[in-house]
């Protein structure tokens, strides 16, 4: 179905393709502020002395933190609608970013991550929402798909960008200008959005039932597939600039274009899987079986992941590493696909948000993980072989909890 035969005018689609490009830009942005740290991981701690677990406790306090403000931001989206929230957050989020330029300590550098991660919960649950929102069903699993792909392309130009820039004007420079930025997309906001109309008669606010959510066995499909699949995310965000510092050698000048091969595979990742479900569709599969054999494929590839800890080679690792990214955003957008799909559009933010704060929590778990398994001279296979049977089991228990996926 076209955008003309839901009666759009050329107005709305033009409303409706910023919107796109607006959720895309400010998924990025959420990226690039959040990786900054991790890529000036050498630098800071040469200046500060931090150790490994400290470095694990700085992300786990990130992932707490969180975990903790998703329990209440899909609440917030609910009730103050999407332009507000994502608006309000947008301004906490940039100007926390750009306080770590101000930290001396680590407990100062704590406070700033704490802010930051609070107004960064609000992007990923208020973008699904404005795709259940505003675009129509058939297209929607598409947007879906390029606004995943976002933070991929944040994480790419930022190893690209921020470790050169580090070099020549100071890390300090580096967090005043990334977070600066989300100000410049602020306006465009504003701006852009002012016209936005939900399809068909879907309301922008409204109270969360949260009994009827929590006894809802669509919610909980979500939140553990969320739970099962984060913490590889998570995992390769925070500790991947290290692995390849530690395990090839690799200065903080040369960290880049590795981590950029894998968040590039990565976004590739959430394009493919944006565009495979509706293929599967027009091939006369169910929704259930299109959404289900989607899933399974990508949890297929990522058993290539953990093929990293034998690679000699840098660009190999980096290509193994980029091929569990590439399924879990695969992975990742079939699961938001899927919550907009057989969730009521009421609650689609609060049950985003309440599988964030589980995978968050997972999350946490896997960096705290990991600087043990560092620290006590295990490496990093633990977290390859959890990454790989990570998906499979996510796959297992949407099947267990939603036999049948259906509005």
């Amino acid at each position: 179905m076209t955008m003309q035969e839901h009666g759009m005018t050329a107005g709305q689609r033009r409303t409706m393709i910023l919107l796109i490009i607006l959720l895309f830009a400010g998924n990025a942005l959420n990226y690039v502020d959040r990786q900054v740290l991790a890529l000036l991981k050498p630098t800071l701690e040469a200046e500060f002395g931090w150790s490994d677990r400290d470095y694990a406790h700085l992300g786990s306090t990130f992932q707490i933190a969180a975990a903790s403000a998703f329990l209440f931001i899909g609440w917030f989206i609910d009730r103050l609608g999407v332009r507000m929230a994502y608006g309000i957050a947008i301004i906490v989020w940039s100007a926390a970013g750009m306080a770590h330029a101000l930290a001396q300590t680590v407990q100062q550098f704590v406070a700033a991550r704490v802010v930051l991660a609070v107004g960064e919960t609000v992007s990923t649950p208020a973008g699904i929402k404005a795709a259940t929102l505003y675009m129509p069903p058939k297209q929607r699993n598409l947007a879906i798909g390029l606004i995943n792909t976002a933070p991929n392309i944040g994480a790419i130009l930022t190893p690209l960008l921020i470790p050169p820039f580090a070099l020549a004007f100071g890390w300090k420079a580096a967090f005043l200008v990334t977070g600066a930025l989300g100000f410049v997309w602020l306006i465009g906001w504003w701006w852009g959005t002012r016209d936005l109309k939900p399809m068909g008669d879907l309301p922008e606010r409204a109270p969360v039932n949260w009994g009827e959510l929590l006894r809802d066995r669509r919610s909980w499909a979500v939140i553990g597939a969320k739970a099962l699949t984060d913490c590889v995310w998570w995992f390769v965000l925070f500790w991947m600039p290290d692995y390849f510092s530690r395990v090839f050698g690799l200065g903080q000048g040369q960290l880049g274009w590795p981590i950029a091969i894998i968040f590039s595979l990565a976004a590739l990742g959430a394009i493919t899987s944006g565009a495979l479900y509706p293929i599967l569709l027009s091939r006369g599969m169910s929704g259930n079986s299109a959404r289900k054999a989607s899933m399974l494929f990508y949890a297929l590839v990522v058993l290539a992941m953990p093929l990293a800890m034998l690679a000699t080679s840098p660009w190999v690792a980096a290509l193994l590493i980029g091929m569990g990214l590439f399924a879990h955003q695969g992975f990742s957008t079939n699961i938001f696909g899927m919550t907009a799909d057989i969730v009521p559009a009421i609650r689609v933010a609060s049950v985003i948000a309440l599988g964030a704060v589980a995978g968050n929590l997972s999350g946490t778990g896997i960096i705290e993980f990991a600087g043990w398994s560092l620290q006590n001279g295990h490496g990093y296979a633990p977290m390859f072989v959890i990454c790989g049977g990570a998906y499979l089991a996510a796959l297992a228990w949407i099947h267990l909890w939603v036999p049948k996926l259906e509005g």
